[in-house]
């Protein structure tokens, strides 16, 4: 079989799917050629400026107003504007030739067959034999849209299933056209994972496929729940958030992003075209959603859905909540229910379940019947929808953002007492599951030496999941890898002499703990094992420093124990850039403060693609202390040259560190200076990331790792003081810095000119590394600093003073 490559993709369709999957591609460096219709008419704009319909900016102004707007929308759809260039765009009259020279034809028009089957007789006219062409279609049959295709086509054709937005959100779904070559199937699927970093779950072509057919269950099952129990949306939202590992938006807040129309229309679409769904009455439409319709109330789209925000005659904003007996919208009431506050000692949300579903109150009824509902629609949806129960657990997670599936919270509270709450709510599971237990298997998963299973129907036992040769799932290993451990992280054996230091703390923040794990980590390799990565799973790799503990001590006044673990935090970095043994470090998520330091001083940073990284010290009132401000200092004076004007880059290098500035993606990161390219790489999908920091472990040791030799550094200090200190002054008469703030950067300033110094000189990385010491000390003695601590630890939000 000849070996497919993809250098250039075509999207026919710039609407908001269209245009974020035409950015996503743009955002592994494949070219796109992004393609829409024509106007029919001119806009005011275009008539005043006397254009005409033939002119080419009128032809192309729905395409490029599509990704203008795409471009512009937050969070981005592209991981560096700079890509956009990778996006070439035009019309479908004049530009559909220029398909001929792409290697996939990836369709997002508007979701109407007659429409489709236009778009695709006139692709066949010039798409290449044998070039892929997939729909991103969520509803409408293969076997329709094959109709009147040619053999090649058919052969060439499946539903590519992004979800929205496609930079986000996981899930791709591939379903295959009947006709579709098997080698075509297994070519999507890898290139899903590997190259656009997302979980690749195959699907049939049934009502919905796998996510939305489960999601949308789950959500329109809780619309009558809501109404038998009398809650309100706000505690809904509540009790379908974080606290079960769901999205901040939860359920109703999740709706109005969406757009209720949109939610309505695939409920619709799943109640007509599912007509053997034992639970198909679910999918109908309650009376408060179909008046929210009727008067237009679809969410942000339309400015109000089930929360709407007001500004009052003060100017003061104010989100407002629906009330589903009144329809009125209402100020949101404070939640409140016993069920919870018995989790809040539950650190991992997969063992919230088995106490949630015990609860007394209308809490614990809410959970027994919507996960019953779920668990037994999920268990009879196979093999309907998918063969494997891993993949509707996959789909949940990678499109809806769930941390854990239905039969992986199932399992957590023991398949036999989730039988007993289904019979006791008038739920019943497939007869697999009856089948499974009888044949002594309790669950759905399990873990054999490090690898994952699952009970599968046909072999009517567990066996092993597919594909898990690429990645080094930490939950999968830990119990039989971990060499060593205190409370708030472990060390895993990887294989090959490549040790793991798991961050394992609260938000994985760094504090004592976690960095005796690195120390230790680090001595191991050193004495009897190879190289160390620091790596975790989280969502988040680490929020920084524990600040908390900083906060404690300088209240105390105990500024003694505050130098030492200063200094300990700042000899634990360095010990990561000038060990005997390769050190690498896996971000992804957020990697704040110090967890950005770490990344700074490792020999790799092997980061996901969806990094948000930086020195964000300064927002609670202190400057980087943990190696940061010397890193960015020296990393500075590392690329000037002749007849650079030095001042102007160390001056984007404080000024990044004084505005708190994060990179929103790793790519980003690189422009920033926190990643460095030719040694640091990104990783699309973090699933692989662990795997991939462990092959460049083993290559540079197998090129000859030694251990780097200490230069010293170049600081300008009088001539660029006396620029930072201009500055700053000039901030502050200007009312955009407070005296504080001012006091903060002339910290920082001080530190990255090297001092007080008469004139440029080399200093020691030492030097500047007690520089910093004694700013952050000095800093926490300051009223204000503590102020701004405080209020961030309470609310999470940085506070200006």
């Amino acid at each position: 079989m000849k070996k497919r490559h993809i250098k250039k993709v075509a999207v026919i369709g710039s609407g908001i799917m269209g245009s974020g999957i035409a950015c996503h591609f743009a955002n592994i460096g494949v070219e796109v050629l992004l393609l829409d219709i024509v106007p029919r008419e001119l806009n005011e704009s275009e008539k005043a400026r006397k254009l005409t319909l033939d002119d080419d900016q009128v032809r192309n102004r729905i395409v490029n107003d599509s990704l203008k707007s795409a471009l512009k929308s937050k969070p981005s759809p592209i991981y560096d504007q700079a890509f956009s260039s990778r996006i070439s765009t035009g019309n479908l009259e004049d530009d559909l030739k220029n398909i001929k020279d792409a290697d996939w034809v990836i369709e997002v028009v508007v979701e109407r067959l007659d429409i489709k089957k236009q778009v695709f007789e006139q692709i066949e006219k010039y798409r290449r034999k044998g070039t892929l062409i997939t729909s991103n279609t969520s509803g409408i049959p293969i076997k329709f849209m094959n109709e009147g295709r040619s053999e090649d086509f058919q052969n060439h054709f499946a539903v590519t299933h992004f979800f929205n937005p496609p930079r986000y959100l996981k899930l791709f779904e591939v379903v295959p056209g009947p006709s579709c070559k098997s080698e075509v199937t297994d070519f999507l699927m890898m290139y899903g994972e590997k190259f656009l970093g997302k979980t690749s779950v195959l699907a049939k072509d049934t009502p919905a496929f796998i996510g939305n057919r489960i999601g949308i269950f789950g959500i329109m099952s809780l619309f009558h729940i809501v109404k038998d129990l009398g809650l309100t949306v706000e505690e809904v939202d509540k009790l379908t958030g974080p606290l079960i590992g769901r999205p901040k938006s939860a359920t109703f807040r999740t709706i109005d992003v969406v757009g209720l129309d949109t939610l309505v229309h695939t409920a619709n679409g799943v109640a007509n075209n599912a007509k053997n769904d034992e639970m198909k009455d679910s999918f109908a439409i309650p009376e408060f959603i179909d008046t929210m319709v009727q008067n237009n109330w679809l969410g942000s789209k339309t400015k109000q859905g089930f929360y709407k925000k007001t500004v009052d005659k003060n100017g003061k904003k104010e989100i407002l909540v629906l009330d589903l007996d009144t329809m009125q919208y209402r100020k949101s009431n404070k939640v409140s229910f016993a069920t919870l506050g018995t989790t809040k000692s539950i650190e991992r949300v997969i063992d919230r379940f088995r106490v949630l579903v015990k609860g007394k109150d209308k809490a614990g009824e809410f959970y027994r019947k919507t996960l019953s509902a779920i668990f037994a629609y999920a268990s009879n949806r196979i093999p309907e929808i998918s063969d494997e129960l891993y993949r509707i657990d996959d789909a949940m997670k990678a499109g809806f953002g769930w941390e854990h599936g239905p039969f992986e919270i199932w399992d957590s509270i023991g398949v036999e007492e989730g039988l007993k709450i289904m019979e006791a709510e008038g739920f019943q599971p497939n007869a697999w599951v009856h089948e499974m237990l009888a044949s002594n298997c309790n669950s759905f998963y399990g873990i054999d030496n490090g690898t994952k299973l699952y009970f599968d129907l046909k072999e009517g036992k567990q066996i092993r999941i597919p594909g898990q040769d690429a990645f080094i799932i930490l939950d999968n290993i830990r119990e039989s890898k971990t060499i060593w451990s205190n409370n708030d992280a472990s060390i895993q054996h990887l294989g090959d002499g490549v040790l793991n230091v798991e961050f394992q703390s609260k938000m994985n923040t760094i504090g004592g703990g976690v960095l005796q794990a690195i120390n230790k980590g680090i001595d191991l390799a050193e004495e009897e094992y190879e190289a160390v990565i620091l790596g975790n799973q989280a969502a988040n790799f680490s929020v920084g420093a524990n600040l908390a503990m900083a906060f404690m001590l300088a209240i105390e006044q105990e500024y003694d124990e505050l130098s030492m673990a200063t200094k300990m935090f700042q000899d634990t970095v360095m010990r990561l850039k000038y060990s005997a043994v390769p050190t690498l470090i896996t971000p992804r998520g957020m990697t704040f403060g110090g967890a950005c330091e770490m990344g700074l001083h490792a020999d790799k940073v092997v980061a996901a693609a969806e990094t948000y990284t930086g020195l964000v010290e300064f927002g609670v009132g202190i400057i980087p202390a943990g190696a940061g401000t010397k890193e960015m200092t020296k990393r500075v004076s590392e690329l000037w040259k002749k007849d650079d004007v030095k001042l102007n880059r160390l001056r984007d290098a404080f000024i990044n560190i004084a505005m708190a500035k994060v990179a929103t993606s790793a790519e980003e990161a690189f422009d920033m200076g926190y990643f460095q390219k030719g040694k640091d790489i990104v990783v699309v999908n973090a699933d692989r990331q662990i795997a991939t920091a462990k092959q460049y472990a083993i290559q540079m040791l197998e090129d000859g790792y030694t251990k780097p030799v200490a230069k010293k550094v170049k600081v300008l200090g009088q001539q660029a003081l006396g620029m930072f200190l201009v500055g700053t002054d000039s901030l502050e008469q200007g009312r955009y810095a407070s005296e504080h703030d001012k006091k903060i950067a002339n910290k920082l300033g001080y530190v990255m000119a090297g001092g007080d110094l008469s004139e440029p000189s080399m200093v020691s990385e030492q030097y500047l590394l007690d520089l910093e010491r004694e700013a952050i000390l000095s800093l926490l003695t300051e009223r204000k600093t503590l102020e701004r601590i405080e209020h961030t630890l309470k609310t999470g939000k940085p506070l200006r003073n």
